[in-house]
């Protein structure tokens, strides 16, 4: 009877074990562990330096929908051809698929995350890869699904050819000198949100049908070149949205078919030149630029201006604009001539805003914009407008002809 007993809580205890957890555990350090097919239970943890690969396709880890899947506490550790699934769902305890604390020099690459609240937690995490990954969340509201990638206080690191479906945002708090290039964010909200975060650079990712595609607050010292950022969702999609910040540099950029093109809000007391916007794409969008209050301190050169609704707008009348260099862009409502043939137009192109136009600031107006009527209003306000109006910007030097 004893022994019968005892057999039975062996069993059992070999039942509930966790295999995976044992066999990092009885690994010795900077050991290599490969899974074959199958489901692996999650809510692993990982304190010592190790690679852990799926030699096969179907390597699961599952998470059960308890908690972290994976929580790493070492550097030096790999993840490679995973899949991980099945967090918790409590946005209050950060659930997610990995949560990497205070590592580096760590990889997770080519791994699929499915069904999890947050993807990547990072916490001081550097000098490591997060690379060729396919990530999305739970289907709840957009609102209650987690970041694919939370970046917090994590520096010196790649974040490279990742797809990213249907997740809240991805995010990078106070981190810095970290390459974000090549990646893929579709049908979340914002597709990259970056805070307090200096040195960063972001490269050829395609943001599509998002409502905001890159939100900058308060950011230092980095360049965004080669990006697409297209089809932001809603009647206020924003292609880049800009809070303060300093030494940001757009170029080469294509961003299409947003509802705001830009958005700025300058701070009202700062000083020097803050952004530099050149050689981008920024067609087909309601409107351009989007200035909150203030147009000052902004670079505009070489820009492609084509099928926008409105060119520049500003939220309200107050408040200054100067110290702004506008040269060489192409705007397809420039009306000058180029008698030299140089294409650089004989006159300035001046862009106003005229306390008549309604449509800047009622989008059931705009709805009608292009119709007879609203056309024959758009004519007369600058024919004669009621009152003096306000020059928003003056590009002196437009250019002719579009040769993009």
């Amino acid at each position: 009877m004893i022994k019968t007993l005892l057999l039975l809580i062996s069993l059992i205890s070999a039942l509930t074990a966790n295999i995976l957890q044992e066999a990092i555990d009885n690994a010795p350090l900077g050991a290599t562990l490969k899974l074959s097919a199958g489901i692996y239970s999650g809510n692993i943890t990982i304190n010592k330096p190790i690679t852990i690969v799926g030699k096969e396709d179907g390597v699961i880890i599952d998470g059960g929908g308890i908690g972290k899947v994976i929580t790493i506490n070492s550097s030096n550790v790999i993840l490679k051809n995973l899949t991980i699934k099945n967090s918790g769902t409590q946005m209050y305890n950060l659930d997610s698929a990995i949560f990497i604390n205070k590592s580096k020099n760590s990889e997770i690459s080519n791994c699929t995350i499915l069904n999890s609240l947050y993807g990547i937690d990072m916490l001081m995490v550097e000098d490591s890869i997060i690379s060729k990954n396919f990530i999305t969340s739970y289907s709840n509201d957009i609102s209650l699904r987690g970041d694919a990638l939370k970046i917090w206080h994590s520096n010196n690191n790649i974040i490279s050819n990742n797809t990213i479906d249907k997740v809240r945002d991805v995010t990078l708090n106070y981190s810095n000198n970290n390459k974000i290039v090549d990646n893929l964010v579709t049908n979340s909200r914002f597709a990259m949100s970056i805070s307090y975060s200096k040195n960063n650079f972001i490269k050829e990712n395609i943001f599509k049908r998002n409502s905001v595609s890159l939100m900058l607050m308060m950011a230092k010292n980095t360049k965004i070149i080669n990006n697409s950022m297209l089809s932001s969702k809603g009647a206020a999609g924003i292609g880049v949205m800009i809070k303060g910040g300093d030494q940001l540099l757009f170029d080469n950029n294509s961003i299409k078919y947003n509802a705001n093109a830009f958005y700025i809000d300058s701070a009202l007391k700062e000083t020097g030149m803050k952004r530099y916007i050149l050689n981008n794409d920024i067609s087909y969008n309601k409107e351009a630029l989007h200035f909150h209050l203030t147009i000052r301190n902004n670079t505009f050169s070489n820009n492609t201006f084509v099928g926008n609704i409105d060119d520049v707008v500003k939220s309200a009348a107050s408040f200054e604009t100067r110290s702004n260099v506008v040269e060489y862009n192409y705007w397809d409502r420039y009306a000058g001539f180029d008698t030299n043939g140089d294409n650089v137009g004989d006159t300035s192109h001046k862009m106003y805003q005229y306390a008549d136009r309604l449509w800047h600031y009622n989008n059931k107006v705009k709805f009608f914009y292009a119709s007879p009527i609203m056309a024959l209003l758009n004519f007369l306000a600058q024919v004669a407008p009621f009152i003096d109006p306000i020059l928003l910007l003056e590009d002196t030097k437009p250019i002719v002809k579009n040769n993009h």
